[in-house]
């Protein structure tokens, strides 16, 4: 288990601990003062609710608003006005949700009664999961916990080891060629880290260096993400639900376009490819098999060419809707894909475009998708300036990216599905 992950459980086992002593101060709360325990005995509130469902829904319900803060996105950057800011904002969030759910509910005798029932769950909420949070974040920094490498050298990359570090820094010569900066990137983009670079004067002039952190100095942050850490894990949540009810809702045709591959021509239902995902990792990619078996005899990738003759009937059509890609909703829901991101290459074409367009690495700073700006605009690659241009487009998306642009190519794609301009 990586530094990173240990990190992130730390905050997740405090945050359920906190919110379930959270729910029981307040439930002792209204047994004392508004059940007449302690107080005038006229001055009764009736909780209108059962005890143990919401001792077991409130803790998972204030994990999920934490994730979708993007509280846990990155365990080691946690400025101290940054971690009370989303604790603040995610108490009130909570208190709020569950004051609408539940406490509204109540039989009282004034209406004060709620706003000081508000109030309380907001104070326990915010005082009980920020102290906690804080001592974490205390003791990572007293221990020195996360680690940060500078390395001068490509072979000081391979030295690397994945989980060892959290932050490499890359510091090289002024006159280091851009192709060797970004095949050195390549390399590091595999130890799941953040990657940054010493600004040159050229890149303070521009304004490429960021400062994230006073007590940091200014870089280059190759790894960070246009997207906010809340954008993000909103991202992937809907990703997760989006995956999960397309697979449940299109089961009867999926199964249908199973039947049609199978009767159509020999071979498998299913066809699986080694790609390149984020970080430069590789996955299996997953979809309806669309050519004859055997298309690539000799085991040499091939690209697809206008009517091109290994392709099945079944399968020009389901290329023509791209409904050969359904598959990959497995992928999605597994977190190797995301609905929409810059579409995968495999290996062989990875390593033909790198050395036309070395920079291609800098999109795996993001997971993969089932549609992004690239594949809308130009379609299927069937030659490798194609490739190149569909990644031009992609590295676009990677530096604009918004819940807003992913609407967007969203319906674009839409247009595209029902115009059936696949291939």
């Amino acid at each position: 288990m990586t530094l990173r992950r240990k990190q992130q459980l730390w905050y997740i086992l405090a945050d359920l601990i906190s919110s379930e002593l959270v729910w029981l101060c307040f439930l002792a709360f209204r047994w004392i003062v508004y059940e007449g325990r302690v107080g005038v005995p006229g001055d009764v509130l009736i909780p209108a609710f059962s005890f143990w469902p919401p001792l077991i829904v409130y803790p998972m319900v204030c994990l999920v608003i934490y994730y979708l803060s993007g509280y846990y996105l990155r365990p080691f950057q946690k400025p101290i006005w940054r971690e009370l800011m989303r604790t603040f904002i995610s108490a009130a969030i909570i208190a709020l949700l569950f004051f609408f759910i539940i406490i509204i509910d109540d039989e009282v005798d004034s209406y004060d009664r709620y706003l000081v029932s508000l109030a309380v769950l907001f104070g326990l909420q915010f005082v009980l999961s920020y102290i906690p949070r804080l001592t974490i974040t205390l003791l990572t920094r007293s221990r020195g916990v996360m680690r940060t490498r500078t390395i001068h050298s490509y072979d000081e990359a391979q030295q690397l080891v994945r989980g060892e570090q959290e932050e490499v820094i890359i510091d090289l010569p002024d006159h280091t060629d851009p192709e060797q900066l970004y095949r050195l990137i390549a390399q590091l983009y595999p130890l799941s880290c953040e990657i940054s670079i010493v600004p040159r004067v050229y890149d303070i002039l521009v304004g490429a260096a960021r400062i994230d952190r006073l007590d940091r100095p200014s870089l280059i942050r190759v790894t960070e993400q246009n997207m906010s850490d809340a954008e993000l894990c909103i991202k992937r949540a809907f990703d997760i639900v989006t995956s999960l009810i397309g697979l449940i809702v299109l089961s009867p045709l999926l199964a249908l376009i199973s039947l049609q591959v199978k009767w159509s021509s020999s071979g498998p239902v299913f066809y699986s490819q080694e790609r390149i995902g984020q970080y430069g990792l590789p996955f299996r990619i997953y979809k309806f098999r669309t050519m004859i078996d055997h298309a690539e005899p000799e085991g040499q990738p091939q690209l697809t060419l206008d009517n091109d003759p290994r392709i099945t009937g079944i399968g020009r059509w389901l290329r023509k809707y791209r409904l050969d890609e359904l598959p990959q909703l497995i992928n999605i829901l597994r977190g190797e894909m995301s609905i929409v991101g810059p579409r995968p290459e495999r290996p062989y074409f990875v390593a033909q475009i790198m050395q036309q367009a070395p920079y291609y690495c800098l999109q795996y700073k993001v997971r993969p998708g089932l549609t992004s700006w690239g594949p809308v605009r130009v379609g299927y690659t069937d030659t490798m300036d194609k490739m190149i241009e569909r990644l031009n487009y992609d590295l676009v998306y990677v530096e604009n990216m918004s819940l807003l642009l992913d609407l967007k190519i969203l319906f674009f794609t839409a247009d595209v599905i029902l115009r059936g301009k696949g291939k």
